[in-house]
């Protein structure tokens, strides 16, 4: 049964393995949203299956909407065709997402479980296109700029900070990133991690910090103090893990 209140997400693969390995993925950061796998054939051989999208459809379907992601151009097809059969009112509320199944699923998934409305919910979904995240070198100096101007900000009296050393094993994998996210996006303030937007979980898991790395929480926004110290405190809980 679909979670009422949010949106659901869809995992569309000619593989059925594949279809039920993401949401199995997606499950461990947002384990009360709608997630269903549509993977495969009928009779489980690699393909897509219109029958098994639609019922994959109708069972992330909660009324708040529902994102559809697909592997293959064929899938797309499918899930189009699914669509044209759904009645007009259901069909308003489905979006095929362009955008990476694995990135691009994991990051709708983390959205809707944080309650956040369809166009969000597809806004994260496509960060996760290329381009859209800086990565790697670009990341670096993306958070170096941004952490420069956080530092500039807070020293001017106009924002709020605080460092903290990352105490858990893993430090911030998958499912602590998704914790900070959603905690984060609990709050209108902006709010940055090492410079980086700390309502993007694409951009928290890119910037790699293991355990020992100082993090840098910040607003520059003068009522950003509480959400600065409620990831501040989470991070130095472990994140349940420590």
């Amino acid at each position: 049964m679909a979670t009422a209140g949010k949106v659901g997400v869809v995992f569309v693969s000619h593989s059925q393995q594949i279809a039920a390995g993401l949401v199995d993925l997606a499950r461990q950061m947002a384990p009360t949203a709608t997630l269903a796998a549509a993977g495969g054939t009928d009779d489980g051989r690699i393909g897509t299956s219109f029958d098994l999208v639609s019922s994959a459809i109708a069972h992330a379907d909660a009324g708040e909407g529902v994102a559809v992601l697909c592997d293959l151009g064929s899938a797309i097809l499918t899930a189009e065709t699914a669509l044209d059969f759904l009645d007009d009112e259901v069909r308003e509320r489905v979006r095929i997402v362009d955008a990476p199944l694995v990135e691009g699923g994991v990051a709708a998934a983390v959205s809707a479980e944080s309650g956040d409305g369809l166009d969000a919910v597809v806004a994260a979904a496509e960060s996760a296109r290329a381009g859209a995240e800086p990565v790697g070198a670009a990341a670096e100096a993306t958070v170096g700029t941004d952490a420069a101007t956080t530092d500039a900000a807070a020293a001017s009296g106009s924002g709020y900070s605080r460092s903290i050393t990352l105490v858990n094993a893993d430090g911030l994998h998958a499912r602590p990133a998704a914790e900070l996210v959603k905690l984060a996006s609990g709050f209108t303030q902006k709010i940055t991690v090492n410079g980086t937007d700390a309502k993007s979980l694409l951009g928290i898991m890119s910037l790699g910090l293991t355990k020992g790395a100082v993090v840098e929480i910040a607003s520059t926004d003068p009522d950003g103090r509480e959400a600065v110290d409620a990831i501040a405190e989470l991070a130095e809980s472990g994140f349940g893990e420590a």
